[in-house]
């Protein structure tokens, strides 16, 4: 089918021809398993026996004695010790069936099934897909006999489109604030202009993902809505400034052109700043970079285009429509409805306080400074959350029993797990076991095969149930009831995948001290209440059945060690006998005895052994016993090393709802003494959640020093000094306190998507500082210091800053009521930060600015 990328079938045991050998007999007749195996093996004539070539041709030769069915199988004549031959039926029973025992099974609401797990290219839109593979399905459903059904356990399409849908209602809902907002401040008429620019720069945009080869989906589409307050600033800021000159009596031409050169450098240096600000999100490598990566490409692309637009249509239609808006009057405290909100009486207090402000310098910058002072102050008593879980109505469970364990055991107590989850109120609940289930979340991987210990579940709840509190229920209650293995029940998690949230890798070259480093931080986090469960590399311990063979009895009886292991592992494990092909699969013949004796330690140790001398003939059978003793001796299960180092990695899984950076804070205080002492040759290292944070921070500020330089160098260019730029960086260093400040009044954790906040943070909070300082600059006379020039300055920006401000936190609106634990910390961050970023715009640009224009005369040219 077109679009489908991989198929892989789940529970799916196989098929086999088993061969199962009556040992009594055949040692009667001196036929030992590996030789059935290797006569069968004889008669598997597929390959090709040589080519016929002539002058004019060539042809394959192949030899057509095949073994193609069970009852030929059987018909297969053995050589006895004395040459006779006997058929294979008569010293074996030859059947087809599923491997015994069976490797993998899966049980779908209590029946069993073999799944088929199905991804889709990425370059396909999966609804339409799904819709095409349906119709498939409902085909071929028609044709199965009776007792035979095929069901979706799930169908990915759905979430896809319930996140497109609510991230579309968040668009919706995110461009009629702003257009609200725009139309409060600016009028109707300046609403419709600059309304304008949010369909024809999303266009843009799309086109621009359609270049770049992204496609669309929730970090694309939420690229957009971070973008909605940030595409008009530039259009807001181009239409005040037309209509304040059509004001002043220029005409439409004249307003126009005049307002196009007079932003033309700081409109073109906030929108460089500003997608400089994002550039190392769009740019970060690794999985979390691929996670995050379409948000910033989007924002890129929508200020990019919002800058375009500024420039070239925005000023044309905004001097041709409000033109005929020149000149109207006021009535009461307020103009007309096409001239937006005024209020006289505020802006005369405002002018008044700033003036204050501004004449003396030292507290305007005390009084600007106080938010982002206080936000800092707060940082440190902020929560540390790598990524939030998701809200998904889905769960997993994984549960994993002694090393020893058989896939029937693993069934029985996945049946007492199944039991207590469906009392929990579970709509369904599927099981995979020996293998990982199919992957059904992005950062859930499948990786657990052939592993007869090991069993995972898919839960789904109702509609509208929230998880953690019924995972957390859970945990508790299986961690209680169910002893015999480590039971799981996780939480689907936001951002890259790890094995576990807590996880602690001692190194070093000696076994015995690396399990003593082992246990001493497992006693640790056993102590801690948010803790569940813990393994150890070095924990399980195999039982491993030995046999002492007595070298000089076995050499004695003409058989060696290495004889005795082979026709140990051919009789218990089977040997391979060839295969028959039936149709296009392959089924392999394995040649092996019977289950009572391969399931009994006393069957094993007398199991006969066939002896032979020089001659065919000279063939006896004696027990394994008659030369070996057997012992019962512990083995590691398993010796992990890392990067060719013996390693024991010591792993938590903790409570739903957990921060784990808590409990890795406290397990590495408790753990500071024991790695003080290491002995030379020993270190540990912290993986988990820690780990990938680390990973993901550090790849995120790779691209930082550049990317900073590369902003400095474009605020130096746009005002030609020095210490206009160093202002302007001032306000990116205190916007950053203003971010952490928002998020500690919202209660939100600081984690990987406030970072990214507060990074884009930065570039947005100059913006409005970028355009006050530059129309400063501007006016000779403010450029001189004067503080009435300064503050009329100011003043006449504030309705463009306020406007741009209030847009830009009506865009993240969505994203914050949206909820959950994923969008709010970006959202609040940014919303926050530009909030406070206007107090920095109108007071501590102004403030600064005439306390360096007051220095001696040889500096301010810097």
């Amino acid at each position: 089918m077109s679009g489908t990328d991989l198929v892989r079938r789940y529970g799916d045991p196989g098929e086999e021809i088993e061969v199962r050998v009556d040992p009594l007999r055949a040692a009667a007749l001196g036929i030992t398993p590996a030789d059935v195996a290797t006569r069968l093996a004889s008669y598997d004539a597929k390959g090709a026996a040589g080519q016929l070539r002539d002058r004019s041709m060539q042809m394959l030769i192949e030899i057509d004695n095949q073994l193609d069915s069970v009852e030929q199988i059987g018909k297969t004549p053995m050589t006895n010790g004395d040459g006779r031959d006997v058929r294979l039926d008569q010293i074996a029973t030859v059947r087809f069936g599923i491997p015994n025992p069976p490797v993998t099974s899966a049980l779908l609401e209590g029946k069993d099934a073999v799944v088929l797990g199905v991804m889709v290219r990425s370059e396909r839109r999966i609804d339409r897909w799904t819709e095409i593979a349906e119709d498939l399905i409902d085909q071929y459903r028609a044709t199965l006999p009776e007792g035979i059904r095929v069901e979706q356990i799930l169908r990915q399409s759905d979430y896809v489109t319930d996140r497109l849908k609510s991230l579309s209602g968040n668009l919706l809902l995110g461009t009629i604030a702003v257009g609200f907002v725009i139309w409060l401040l600016m009028g109707w008429r300046s609403a419709l202009i600059v309304t304008l620019t949010l369909p024809l720069a999303s266009l843009m945009v799309l086109f621009g993902l359609r270049i770049f080869g992204v496609p669309i989906h929730q970090m694309s589409v939420t690229g957009l809505i971070i973008a909605l307050g940030l595409l008009i600033d530039n259009a807001i800021v181009m239409v005040d400034e037309v209509q304040s000159r059509l004001r002043q009596g220029a005409s439409p031409v004249d307003a126009m052109s005049r307002s196009v050169s007079h932003l033309a450098i700081p409109l073109v240096g906030s929108t460089l700043t500003t997608a400089l600000a994002f550039a190392p999100i769009a740019l970060m490598p690794g999985p979390a970079g691929e996670f995050v990566g379409a948000i910033a490409i989007s924002v890129i692309l929508a200020i990019v285009s919002s800058l375009f637009l500024a420039m070239t249509v925005i000023p044309t239609v905004a001097a041709r429509q409000l033109a005929s808006q020149n000149g109207l009057p006021s009535h009461g405290g307020r103009s007309s409805n096409a001239a937006g909100l005024r209020l006289p009486r505020l802006s005369q207090w405002a002018a008044s306080v700033l003036r204050s402000l501004v004449g003396r310098p030292w507290l305007g910058i005390a009084v600007s400074m106080c938010l982002p002072m206080a936000g800092f102050l707060a940082f440190p008593t902020l929560e540390e959350q790598f990524f939030p879980a998701s809200g998904r109505d889905q769960f997993h469970i994984t549960i994993e029993g002694p090393a020893t364990d058989s896939l029937a055991q693993t069934q029985e107590t996945a049946q007492r797990v199944d039991a207590i989850v469906r009392e929990s109120g579970a709509e369904r609940v599927d099981w995979f076991f020996g293998e990982s289930a199919p992957q059904f979340y992005y950062n859930v991987i499948s990786s657990r095969r052939g592993t007869p210990n090991y069993a995972q579940a898919l839960v789904r709840l109702p509609s509208g149930v929230a998880p953690g509190p019924v995972i957390a229920s859970l945990q508790r209650r299986v961690s209680r009831e169910v002893t015999s293995a480590r039971v799981l029940v996780k939480q689907l998690e936001q951002g890259p995948p790890f094995a576990a949230p807590i996880e602690v890798r001692f190194f070093g070259p000696d076994m015995e001290m690396l399990q003593r480093f082992g246990e001493e931080a497992r006693a640790i986090l056993s102590r801690m209440p948010e803790v569940v469960a813990v393994k150890t590399d070095f924990a399980d311990v195999l039982p491993q059945l030995t046999f002492d063979i007595d070298e000089a009895s076995a050499a004695q009886a003409g058989i060696s060690p290495k004889e005795v292991a082979r026709q140990l592992a051919t009789a218990l494990d089977g040997q391979s006998g060839g295969s028959v092909l039936q149709d296009n699969e392959v089924v392999p013949i394995v040649v092996r005895v019977g289950d009572g004796n391969r399931g009994e330690v006393s069957r094993i140790a007398s199991a006969d052994l066939v002896l032979r001398g020089s001659g065919r003939s000279s063939v006896q059978v004696t027990p394994l016993s008659a030369f070996a003793k057997v012992g019962l001796e512990p083995e590691a299960a398993a010796l992990p090393r890392r990067n060719r180092m013996r390693m024991n990695e010591v792993a938590a899984y903790l409570v739903a709802g957990v921060l784990p950076s808590e409990v890795q804070t406290a397990l590495e205080r408790e753990l500071q003494p024991l790695i003080e002492q290491l002995p030379a040759g020993y270190s540990v290292q912290y993986g988990g959640e820690a780990s990938k944070r680390d990973d993901a921070v550090g790849n995120l500020f790779s691209t930082v020093g550049v990317l900073a330089v590369l902003m400095l160098a474009t605020l130096v260019l746009s005002f030609g000094s020095f210490r206009m730029a160093a202002l302007i960086a001032l306000i990116a260093a205190l916007s950053v306190g203003l971010g952490m400040g928002a998020l500690a009044i919202s209660g939100y954790p600081f984690g990987f998507m406030a970072i990214i906040g507060t990074m884009g943070l930065i570039g947005v909070a100059i913006n409005d500082s970028i355009v006050v300082l530059a129309g400063i600059r501007a006016n000779e006379k403010a450029a001189d210091g004067d503080v009435e020039a300064i503050c009329g300055e100011v003043m006449h920006s504030s309705r463009h800053v306020i406007a741009t401000t209030l847009t830009t936190m009506a865009g993240f609106t969505p994203l914050i009521l949206d909820g959950g634990g994923f969008w709010p910390p970006m959202a609040v961050s940014i919303a926050g930060g530009v909030g406070g970023a206007t107090l920095l715009a109108l007071v501590l640009v102004p403030s600064m600015y005439r306390w360096m224009v007051r220095r001696p005369a040889t500096y301010r040219s810097v």
